[in-house]
């Protein structure tokens, strides 16, 4: 596994994000990493994606995996996010280990599950793992006839979402409310609905 960008701070970037750790398996090269996985890339969709979301918390959402924290402290708490790019191969075992699903799949979620009494002692609020196969990204960016870097912003906010808690397979209006989450983050961000 390589490590590349380990503990970076970032508050010169954003006032409530605070650690971005991307990491790779060996497969996934510097090149690779620098064309699609550079944080000043990942940055502003993380960014647009928590700001949304504070924007629909002051008008009474609830995030359903931090229902029992302050809302307050949850808003003002810096954040932290692991995010690791894998292969169809390790993406695979991983899908089948964590869904029971025998493929690779373009994103998985692993919420940080922490308790609010614990939470509210730590100096950053970890929102949990994020693992992206870059081998499905972009099989499914050219299926979908759109860029790598388009698909890979649509997959991160997805993917941020349900480390909150949000989750389209509970049923049809979960999933029409993440889908709008996600249509509206990247409209910010000058994206097309993915969903188009």
């Amino acid at each position: 596994m390589s490590q590349y960008n380990n503990d970076d701070s970032l508050k010169q970037n954003n006032e409530s994000f605070e650690i971005l750790d991307i990491s790779a398996t060996n497969s996934i090269n510097d090149e690779i990493l620098d064309a699609f996985y550079h944080r000043d890339m990942l940055l502003p969709v993380i960014n647009a994606t928590l700001d949304y979301i504070d924007g629909r918390i002051n008008n009474g959402l609830v995030l359903p995996y931090f229902a029992e924290i302050d809302i307050e402290l949850w808003q003002e708490k810096q954040k932290s996010l692991d995010i690791y790019i894998t292969d169809a191969t390790e993406g695979r075992e991983l899908n089948l280990e964590a869904r029971g699903k025998d493929y690779a799949t373009n994103i998985l979620s692993y919420p940080s599950d922490l308790p609010a009494t614990i939470i509210d002692l730590m100096p950053t609020l970890a929102l949990g793992e994020l693992i992206i196969c870059h081998d499905v990204i972009v099989r499914e960016a050219a299926e979908q006839e759109k860029t790598v870097a388009q698909h890979i912003s649509h997959l991160l906010t997805h993917g941020m979402l349900h480390l909150l808690g949000f989750d389209h397979e509970l049923g049809q209006a979960e999933q029409d409310e993440m889908e709008l989450f996600e249509i509206e983050v990247l409209a910010g961000l000058n994206l097309p609905n993915p969903y188009a």
